[in-house]
């Protein structure tokens, strides 16, 4: 019989049990959520990029509606629960929905600490907790003005770090001597502060906070030493409650937080609570990573387990904040049967202490240079005796046995039950298993089956380790390979600290990530200018001495030094005026070769550099743009004849390639890209075998994508089904902006495709409605500033901008 499970909450913790439960007992509940949030499932840890623009809400959603449908669970969004009836078993929210329950999970969370000082309701001053208080910042943001963060948390060093990232002027008050005096010692805390001041963000320790000032809006703080403040924002992050207010009202056990016992069960064996809001052997928890626990244990015991039970681990803390390592673990306090071992690097930043109990690591604090976290960590949880390498401990795992080793000896030294993801509990068993057995090969795969580096990131790292030590010479990802000897970032991380820092410029880019050489080079230029192309289309302008010689000159270069002219021809189709047009041309400058490509155009090789200039004037007078033959962006649109001509067509194939072709012409992507439409199933453009191609049928339209037909042979996969041309086109144009988003420079879209994922292109663009109209209007934007012909100006004497594509235009001018 199902059982009828009621939650109250929505947050990682009941999401991440729900995962648990479905997998261990499907169909066995009937699963109702109240979440007084007016949204789903997101990953509250990433927060922080969230408010620094290094991630948007999207990027962070963990269960979206599609998963809650497919798993039949009813979620109210926005509904608060007002009430618990324990002998009816029914719960209320104040939407006036009842719902009557066998098993009910309180995962209420927290509330945050607001500091009981003058002024703490007036407008701009907020908490930091949920995408709300996130969304209300970043409103601020948009004004500008100072901000003023109260607490030297982990919570407020990252508002700080974000509210900077957004070009406000941030000041951060703590009480205490030094920052992050839970997580961190003296030493460590005080590097913290230095590196924060050195990023131009204002710290004041020993601040107590008397006032906040202003009349109808914030305007300031004042401190207890009369020292006041300017600030147009005052963010308190200062500390967290568990929400307990309504198992109270209900007459369940309550000390600081729901009591429960080590099986979440609380004091009415029909109620469980869960996450922050939980109390289990007189704890409290705030890190993700016991929630998480917990979250295992409940969902064993719902679905008939009764034997794991919750034990207590010292977690971890990591500050998710670009560019600052720091991990601290344990208890580091001073003590007369203790003794430490400091390691101090003033010219590198770096700042490593253990501390020992018995010749056993009873406390970690790293500062600068963190790879050795998770062994100190393995250490700690076994108990491992440390004499034997007491004088070699500080310098990590590597160091062991005299000489530095080899970079993954350290990771392939781990036993396999050590622990890799903190926040989701993951060994490096568990990954190295997923590895072999479901033959992973990629970072994405490795999240998607173990959750490992999921949560926060911190450890991805050493999940790449893992891939490059079971995979070698197969894996070799942008992520963990320098783009280019210019530097030592990967191409992930160049994109994500472009969008970040705001860099706009190649010599920004260069500067705030330390490029490695003056200028770059004739790998990382391209790179580059095409990601900033791509990120900043309004800003940026195209640094066109930055492109490979052919995007230059518009004109493939030949084995003998000539080159070969392509121009467009939109979906295959010509006129007697285009090809008299082409003819003068191959008659004026004696072009030595005539030949029809593959994608249904004209090419003309042999053509000397010199003519190029004049080759293009006489063709743009005919009407001709450049076809981009050569161009990391789109090439051709290969068209059949379809229903106008064709006895089996079922749909104008034409007329959608030539809509296609003028919509999205003049768009750079990360590499050349290659459409098709076929006008039936008999696929006469060979769509099947194109970047992306339509197919056809009666009923509307089939889109498939990720094919290849050259050094790599591949068919389609299936992305799914239009209904009319509209919506087939829009389809199109969101899957190659996702694409222009996410892949890396040079990467081809099937092996983009291989990299994110089937599914997860499919979750995004057809079952997000909502973000795939995002990525057509991100598409059509970048498009009014697409430069695409920089011949234009020579050739005709017309204004540049009559070349632009006709995304710009609209729907029905471009299918005019």
């Amino acid at each position: 019989m199902t059982e009828r499970l009621v939650i109250i909450g929505n947050g990682m913790a009941p999401g991440r049990m729900l995962e648990h439960l479905i997998e261990a007992a499907p169909g066995a509940h009937d699963v109702t959520i109240f979440n007084a949030e007016p949204r789903v499932n997101y990953d509250r840890i990433m927060l922080s990029p969230v408010l620094s623009g290094e991630k948007t809400y999207d990027d962070i959603v963990i269960h979206d509606d599609a998963w809650y449908a497919a798993h039949g669970i009813t979620l109210h969004r926005g509904h608060r629960i007002t009430g618990i009836d324990r002998d009816a078993r029914t719960v209320t929210s104040d939407g006036g929905i009842t719902a009557a329950y066998d098993r009910l999970v309180i995962a209420t969370g927290s509330n945050p600490f607001m500091i009981p000082v003058p002024g703490k309701d007036l407008a701009g001053v907020l908490a930091y907790r949920d995408l709300d208080d996130v969304e209300k910042m970043l409103d601020a943001t948009e004004r500008g003005g100072r901000a003023v963060v109260i607490g030297g948390g982990l919570l407020g060093l990252e508002a700080a770090a974000g509210l900077k990232a957004r070009g406000m002027e941030v000041t951060v008050l703590h009480v205490m001597p030094t920052l992050m005096e839970r997580q961190l010692d003296p030493a460590a805390g005080y590097l913290l502060e230095k590196e924060l001041k050195r990023r131009g963000i204002h710290v004041i320790t020993k601040a107590n906070t008397k006032a906040i000032l202003g009349t109808d809006r914030v305007q300031g703080v004042e401190l207890a030493d009369g020292t006041q403040i300017p600030a147009s924002l005052v963010v308190m992050a200062v500390g967290i409650r568990p929400n307990v207010q309504i198992a109270k009202n209900a007459g369940l056990e309550v000390a600081r937080g729901i009591v429960t016992t080590d099986t979440m069960a609380t004091s009415d064996p029909a109620v469980f609570a869960l996450g922050e809001c939980a109390e289990v052997g007189g704890q409290v928890y705030g890190l993700v990573a016991p929630l998480y626990e917990q979250a295992r244990v409940l969902a064993a015991h719902l679905a008939g387990d009764t034997t794991p039970r919750f034990v207590h681990q010292d977690t971890p803390t990591k500050l998710k904040v670009t560019g600052i390592d720091l991990y601290s673990l344990g208890d580091f306090a001073e003590g007369d049967d203790r003794e430490e071992i400091v390691l101090r690097d003033a010219s590198a930043g770096v700042y490593k202490r253990i501390v020992l109990k018995d010749n056993r690591i009873v406390g970690t604090v790293l500062y600068g240079e963190t790879a050795d976290g998770a062994w100190f960590n393995d250490l700690k949880k076994k108990a491992t005796d440390v004499s034997d390498m007491r004088d070699t401990l500080i310098f990590g795992q590597a160091f062991q046995g005299g000489a530095p080793a080899d970079p993954l000896a350290a990771v392939a030294a781990l036993s396999d039950d050590a622990e890799i993801c903190g926040c989701n509990g993951v060994c490096k068993g568990r990954i190295t298993g997923a590895i072999r057995a479901k033959g992973l090969t990629d970072l994405d795969g490795v999240r998607a089956h173990t959750k490992a580096s999921a949560s926060c990131g911190t450890c991805t790292g050493l999940v790449e380790k893992l891939l490059k030590l079971e995979l070698g010479d197969r894996y070799n990802p942008a992520t963990v390979q320098p783009m280019c000897p210019c530097t030592t970032h990967g191409h992930d991380e160049v994109r994500r600290l472009i969008r970040a820092k705001g860099l706009k410029t190649i010599p920004a880019v260069m500067q705030e990530l330390e490029w490695q050489t003056s200028c770059g080079c004739a790998k990382c230029r391209p790179a580059l200018n095409y990601y900033l192309v791509c990120d900043w289309p309004a800003d940026y302008a195209d640094d066109y001495q930055s492109r490979f010689v052919n995007e230059r000159v518009h004109a493939n270069i030949q084995k003998d030094g000539t080159y070969s002219v392509v121009p467009r021809m939109w979906g295959g189709m010509t006129s007697s005026h285009e090809l008299r047009a082409i003819a003068d041309v191959v008659d004026k400058f004696d072009i030595p070769a005539v030949k029809v490509t593959g994608g249904q155009r004209i090419d003309m090789l042999g053509i000397r550099k010199e003519d190029l200039p004049a080759v293009w004037a006489d063709l743009g007078k005919a009407g001709f743009v450049s076809g981009q033959a050569y161009a990391k962006g789109l090439r051709t649109v290969k068209t059949c004849v379809g229903s106008t001509w064709c006895r089996f067509g079922t749909q104008d194939s034409t007329g959608l390639g030539i809509r296609l072709e003028k919509f999205m012409w003049g768009s750079w992507t990360p590499a050349k890209l290659k459409l098709a439409v076929s006008g039936c199933p008999r696929n006469c453009a060979e769509a099947t075998c194109k970047d992306i191609g339509v197919i056809c049928v009666d009923s509307g339209y089939e889109i498939h994508f990720a094919g290849a037909a050259g050094l790599d042979i591949k068919g389609t996969e299936v992305l799914g089904h239009a209904s009319t041309e509209d919506e087939a086109l829009e389809i199109v144009v969101a899957l190659t902006q996702m694409y222009r988003e996410q892949g890396r420079y040079l990467e081809r879209i099937y092996k983009w495709t291989k990299r994110i994922g089937v599914p997860e292109i499919r979750r995004q663009i057809m079952d997000d409605l909502p973000r795939r109209k995002s990525y057509f209007d991100r598409f059509v934007f970048s498009q009014k500033f697409a430069q695409v012909d920089p011949w234009s100006e020579r050739v005709s004497g017309k204004d540049k901008h009559e070349f632009k594509p006709m995304a710009v235009v609209g729907y029905q001018e471009a299918a005019e």
